[in-house]
């Protein structure tokens, strides 16, 4: 949520640890084969997957295969999951690792439409219709990387050590990228930048 060019976070600490669990959980569920586990992973991940997928790759439907294609090879992969440390940033760096595939392959950045923006999942019913095109409208004029950053640590909830570990780079690099996201969000809020 954005309050005063600000991204609060709404869940404190202890959600926070809940939400770790719960996903670790089950992470270990889906490799002992519980379908069910994976279907309500896909309902608590699904928003992040495609969120990171859609800022690397700037294709909806490359992001909507990412996301699918992500979720099929933690399935197939949740044997070698090792609950050590944030089992979002085991579950992104398969969504990064698949969408850096693809780019490869495709060798084309689309430009990103508005549209695209628009199939994000809502990931919470405290968000309004309003906020979202907002939220939006900012985040569209944000560089990739800086929006990648604003992405998986206001949707995803990540650290910021996480991120840079995710993004492999350092975590000085993640916090300026992430105050400088914030300082333009804030300006077209308040009308400084057209939106």
């Amino acid at each position: 949520m954005l309050i005063g060019g600000e991204i609060i976070r709404t869940m404190g600490p202890e959600a926070d640890v809940r939400d770790r669990k719960k996903l670790d959980r089950l992470l270990l569920s889906i490799a002992d084969g519980n379908r069910e586990a994976l279907g309500e992973l896909y309902g608590c991940a699904r928003g992040a997957v495609y969120g990171l997928a859609l800022s690397i790759l700037k294709n909806s439907q490359d992001a909507q295969d990412i996301t699918q294609d992500t979720f099929v090879k933690i399935w197939e992969s949740a044997g070698y999951y090792r609950s050590m440390g944030s089992p979002m940033a085991w579950i992104l760096t398969i969504a990064r690792n698949l969408s850096r595939m693809r780019l490869r392959v495709y060798s084309h950045m689309a430009e990103f439409a508005q549209e695209q923006w628009d199939a994000i999942p809502a990931g919470s019913s405290a968000v309004t219709v309003e906020d979202r095109v907002v939220l939006q409208t900012v985040l569209a004029a944000l560089e990739d990387q800086e929006r990648q950053v604003v992405l998986l640590h206001a949707a995803s909830g990540l650290k910021f050590r996480e991120i840079a570990a995710l993004m492999e780079q350092p975590v000085n690099t993640i916090l300026s990228r992430y105050h400088r996201a914030i300082k333009k969000m804030s300006a077209q809020l308040k009308g400084d930048v057209p939106l």
